[in-house]
């Protein structure tokens, strides 16, 4: 079976030669059953963090993009030839997202990448993608910036999503606080394309469902790369709003929750988190309470669910090879990857241009549904036109490259444990 996988981790500087020479100086391992496949084949790459502020949720999703590769390959490959895997750290930084970018489009020459999921790192990187004429589909990247960009023509349909844009979330999360009974709230929202998005989108629609943001003329943004956080939290949680909306990053936010408490600021206020910090290590990383319990013990949030034809499948194809079940965004990743090769059968053809001109046509009726890839694989090799179900949703991208999804509601536990305990469609 023929698999490469390239482990990069790299040093960058912010000029592109500078990207080059970082990306020149990585190795290539491949796994002991690897062996090297033919130029002729197709190339993909991951560009999906595994250090860094959102290492926590990105390697649930890491896992999913080779059992999509490994299934492929399986039955025959793509255009009759196995499909190759580069798989790149992100850092969660943009700088290191564009190094990536660079060394997967000149160097490697992928045809597609799956990736990214911090949204300031995809703007790094479609910037890169595009020229390149690289196929970007990112599992998780959820900033409005991009919708607005694609219909703007700026990416040339070489862009595309699995996760929906947090204008979908801010409202789940909006109707999630009115349904709390919930008037008047603050938030706070790392600085950067994702947070900056969500918090425009869930003030808009808040106020549309008659709440009031307290902070809504001074919003609290806080610097990704900061390590204190008493002032923040200070801002935030000032003038008695009933709840705190927080769209964080993992390791930041949890110093900033952190803080917060430490301050004796949480007391009575209710805690409104996003996918940004929802993985099983996040309560932990922020501690627990004098009391025992955890800092964030009934705090409550919204993620990007999966409730996609696919799901069953997934899920019983990861606990065969990996035991447990997929985390968080895994169902996107996985989708993101399926879409890419169906893309290049359906176009008969490897490169970014093919993907990018057929990736539509696989994800969206009028062709036969299909959940398996393979099969999907099979019916396009026989010029059959299919509309691929995922393991996330029915993954009909439109032509922002944008998909529409539904949303779970999960709370944090006394014992640290997060648990979902309801689904929002935003309407």
């Amino acid at each position: 079976m023929a698999r490469i996988y390239a482990a990069v981790s790299l040093g960058v500087t912010a000029l592109a030669a500078g990207f080059l020479a970082a990306a020149c100086d990585t190795q290539s391992t491949t796994s002991p059953d690897s062996t090297t496949t033919s130029d002729k084949g197709l190339k993909i790459g991951t560009l999906l963090p595994t250090t860094g502020d959102l290492a926590s949720v990105g390697q649930q999703m890491v896992g999913a993009v080779p059992l999509v590769v490994d299934t492929v390959n399986a039955c025959g490959g793509v255009n009759g030839e196995q499909v190759t895997l580069v798989e790149v750290d992100s850092q969660t930084d943009p700088k290191a997202g564009a190094a990536g970018m660079t060394k997967l489009a000149t160097l490697d020459k992928v045809g597609g990448v799956v990736g990214a999921f911090a949204s300031s790192v995809s703007s790094a990187a479609v910037s890169i993608a595009v020229p390149n004429k690289v196929m970007l589909v990112s599992p998780g990247s959820t900033s409005p910036v991009f919708t607005e960009k694609a219909k703007k023509g700026d990416y040339k349909s070489f862009w595309a999503r699995t996760a929906p844009p947090d204008t979908y979330q801010a409202l789940a999360l909006a109707q999630l606080a009115k349904k709390k009974g919930f008037t008047k709230v603050s938030t706070v929202v790392i600085n950067n394309d994702y947070g900056v998005g969500f918090e425009k989108a869930f003030v808009q629609a808040f106020e549309k469902l008659g709440g009031t943001v307290v902070n809504k003329n001074k919003p609290v943004r806080y610097d990704p790369k900061a390590q204190t956080f008493d002032t923040e939290a200070v801002s935030a949680f000032a003038n008695q709003p009933e709840a705190v909306i927080g769209v964080l990053y993992a390791e930041t936010g949890s110093l900033f929750l952190k803080a917060a408490y430490q301050q004796g600021l949480t007391k009575g206020v209710q805690i409104m988190l996003t996918d940004g910090v929802k993985s099983d290590s996040f309560p932990g990383q922020v501690g627990k309470a004098s009391d025992g319990k955890y800092i964030i013990s009934g705090a409550v949030g919204t993620v990007p669910g999966s409730d996609g034809k696919a799901l069953g499948a997934l899920n019983k194809l990861w606990k065969e090879k990996k035991g447990g079940s997929p985390g968080e965004y895994a169902p996107q990743a996985w989708d993101a990857a399926a879409l890419l090769t169906l893309a290049a059968q359906a176009a008969k053809d490897n490169t970014g241009v093919a993907i990018s001109q057929k990736i539509r046509e696989v994800a969206n009726a009028p062709g036969e549904e299909v959940t398996d890839v393979c099969q999907g694989l099979k019916l396009l090799q026989e010029g059959k036109e299919i509309n691929y179900q995922g393991a996330s949703g029915n993954v009909d991208i439109d032509a922002n490259g944008d998909v529409v999804g539904v949303y779970d509601v999960w709370t944090v536990g006394d014992d640290g444990k997060i648990k979902v305990i309801d689904k929002v469609s935003p309407q």
